[in-house]
């Protein structure tokens, strides 16, 4: 199949980071195959986190199915191109459904993108996370690779406003070596040590980022162990509650 929507979104938004002047370091691209199935595993502190994941492909011309909510899918300007780019909607009432999809893409020979934190992290750090990824790429024995992104929060994060328009911002993004699924037990132990790597990468991103806060204000987006304003972990997870009992109640 022609892919005829990706690639003009791929121009679309290098332009954009051209005119904004971010300042991009992708870091082991290297590690993405060049064919065959795989799975992206990224830490997710932003909206923007699945473009940014993304061009951790390119060097390897992969272009990257994302695994997103499915209300994106509904949107009249985001949905007719999450499907053109052949993205996978995610419905929480009907997650059989979409881990099957993401499978059948991993056998064809996709590169599967997934934030197995589920949801933004609010504290910037790696939350616990969901076994799917390491589940689906132990069934199709495709390799994860451990992705960390650092930066994309100063854009547009949950629970601050959206500065789509900021200048010269460092966006890091570092690809991890690949994780054979045949090299653990099962995808709990698999995810244990994705876990593990996840953390360590974020860590380097921030040990390596060329900027800091402004002023006092402007620590919102550094974690608090940092010395940053972000919520504690404890604290992120007491919000995330908050949102599931007032989206259910």
């Amino acid at each position: 199949m022609p892919e005829l929507v990706y690639p003009p979104v791929i121009a679309a938004a290098k332009t954009m980071f051209r005119v904004l002047d971010l300042k991009l370091t992708v870091d082991g691209a290297h590690h993405v195959p060049r064919t065959g199935g795989a799975v992206m595993a990224s830490n997710h502190v932003s909206y923007l986190d699945f473009i940014f994941c993304g061009l951790g492909a390119l060097e390897s011309r992969r272009l990257v199915r994302f695994m997103a909510k499915d209300s994106v899918f509904r949107h009249r300007v985001s949905g007719p191109l999450m499907r053109g780019m052949r993205h996978i909607p995610v419905d929480r009432r009907a997650g059989a459904e979409s881990y099957a999809a993401a499978l059948a893409a991993l056998r064809s020979g996709e590169v599967v993108g997934v934030f197995p934190e589920a949801t933004i992290s609010r504290s910037f750090t790696v939350k616990d996370l969901k076994s799917g990824a390491t589940r689906m790429a132990g069934e199709a024995a495709v390799p994860v690779l451990p992705v960390a992104l650092w930066g994309t929060q100063r854009l547009w994060t949950k629970g601050r406003p959206r500065t789509l328009t900021r200048r010269h911002t460092p966006i890091t993004i570092l690809v991890g070596e690949p994780m054979d699924p045949a090299a653990y037990p099962d995808a709990g132990a698999m995810s244990v040590e994705l876990k593990t790597r996840l953390r360590a990468l974020v860590d380097r991103a921030q040990r390596q980022y060329p900027d800091r806060p402004a002023d006092e204000a402007d620590r919102w987006w550094l974690p608090a162990h940092l010395g940053g304003t972000a919520p504690t972990p404890e604290q992120a997870a007491a919000l995330d509650a908050e949102d599931r009992q007032a989206r259910t109640g």
